[in-house]
């Protein structure tokens, strides 16, 4: 059993080409099945897919990584070529330290952040609904996420992480002097979403109104931060009423356009837009950040705003590095005590059939009357002689190095004293 794991991520892959293997949480499922429908002996899965990443976690066959590779490739609808060159394949400890890392926001854009662990966890949830999470990944996953949890309560990794939000904010406030004199539109009503109007309800804004395809959650949204709620299809006529807007849904194809950005800037008379594209794939046509009135950012444009203060966490990341180190090695050596599991079956199968036998052949003597003590007596001497038989064959049979090794094993295996 190996385990692997191949994935793309924000710093091997540019936005297009992750926004080509972005999934929903309601896309994993089903994904999950063709995958594993795909290769001829179904192996242990789990896609994890954020807009920084889509990872896919296996257990089983090592020789299913290329063919996995080139289904994937073919379901984003790019040559496998393309997608081996933007991807990063990892093999037992790798892919075990890579799992903590990413569980502990070691490896976000966003150094130390924990929106990733409730993402992971999702993913976890998902696989294990499809029948496609074993015992190994299981046990992968769930010591990532008692590694995580060591991590942030050990160390100061995520003590000055920006979010993707509090990124957002920050770079509003360099176009707007005043933040409380805008009106701000958030498109969707997810948990990126919610983080996002969270920050800017706090800057006291203008007013807010939430866009989504549903219009009950954007509700309860909208009712939370005081805002008003819009459906989607209204979104173009009257996006020229908001200075900013947070965008993040999982559509697959963009929901603002170019043709509908051009006609708000019209209509506001080309007062700049600040705009923020935190959707995988993308919600917001790339052209729009040509315009000359929109500040158009998407999630890799925030990189460097998210990393600053990276230098403070260099020591808190060393701490963090050593409890991961400390979580692969445990890992490993229950990945190499899994291989003796075959062999501890068949050790408690024989001795059950030994004690059966010796048990029902005690029974049969006390039922004729036998002498109790007498009978289980015998009961052990014939339990002791059974066990021994084969340790007593190999020191009179064989050369003389044959019983020099059995001597040596059976006074490992029989002589120990108890310290």
């Amino acid at each position: 059993m190996a385990v692997w794991a191949l994935g793309i991520n924000h710093t091997t892959a540019p936005l297009d080409l992750r926004g080509r293997f972005a999934y929903a949480i309601d896309q994993i499922e089903p994904t999950l099945h063709a995958l594993r429908g795909s290769l001829s002996r179904k192996p242990e899965a789990a896609i994890l897919s954020t807009c920084n990443r889509t990872e896919i976690y296996c257990a089983g066959d090592a020789g299913d990584m290329d063919h996995t590779i080139n289904w994937l490739a073919d379901s984003g609808g790019v040559a496998p070529a393309v997608l081996r060159s933007h991807a990063y394949t990892l093999h037992d400890g790798l892919a075990a330290r890579h799992a903590f890392r990413v569980a502990s926001g070691l490896d976000s854009m966003v150094l130390g952040e924990a929106q990733i662990l409730g993402q992971m966890k999702d993913a976890v949830r998902v696989a294990d609904q499809a029948g496609a999470l074993g015992t190994t990944l299981n046990q992968l996953f769930q010591r990532s996420f008692a590694v995580a949890k060591e991590v942030r309560s050990s160390t100061e990794v995520g003590a000055h992480s920006i979010s993707m939000a509090a990124a957002a904010v920050r770079l509003a406030s360099q176009l707007f002097e005043d933040l409380g004199k805008i009106r701000v539109l958030f498109v969707g009503a997810g948990e990126m979403i919610e983080l996002a109007a969270t920050h800017f309800a706090a800057r006291n804004p203008k007013g807010i109104a939430i866009a989504n395809r549903t219009l009950e959650r954007g509700e309860r949204l909208a009712t939370r931060f005081g805002g008003e709620v819009m459906r989607l299809a209204d979104l173009p006529s009257r996006l020229h009423e908001f200075d900013a807007v947070i965008s993040s849904t999982a559509s697959t194809l963009p929901i603002i356009g170019l043709g509908a950005v051009e006609r708000a800037l019209k209509a506001r008379k080309h007062r700049p837009m600040f705009m923020v594209d935190l959707a995988v794939p993308r919600d917001i046509e790339p052209e729009v950040k040509d315009l000359e009135d929109v500040y158009l950012y998407t999630v890799d444009d925030l990189a460097g705003v998210v990393q600053t203060g990276q230098a403070h966490r260099q020591a808190a990341v060393a701490q963090a590095e050593a409890i991961i180190d400390a979580g692969v090695q445990s890992f490993l050596h229950w990945m190499d005590q899994r291989g003796s599991v075959p062999l501890i079956q068949q050790l408690n199968a024989q001795a059950d059939e030994w004690r059966a036998l010796e048990l029902a052949r005690a029974r049969k003597l006390i039922a004729r009357g036998e002498n109790v003590d007498a009978v289980l007596e015998a009961m052990s001497k014939g339990l002791t002689q059974k066990m021994l038989h084969g340790a007593m064959a190999e020191l009179h049979a064989g050369d003389a190095a044959s019983r020099e090794r059995a001597t040596s094993a059976i006074q490992h295996f029989f002589l120990r004293k108890e310290r």
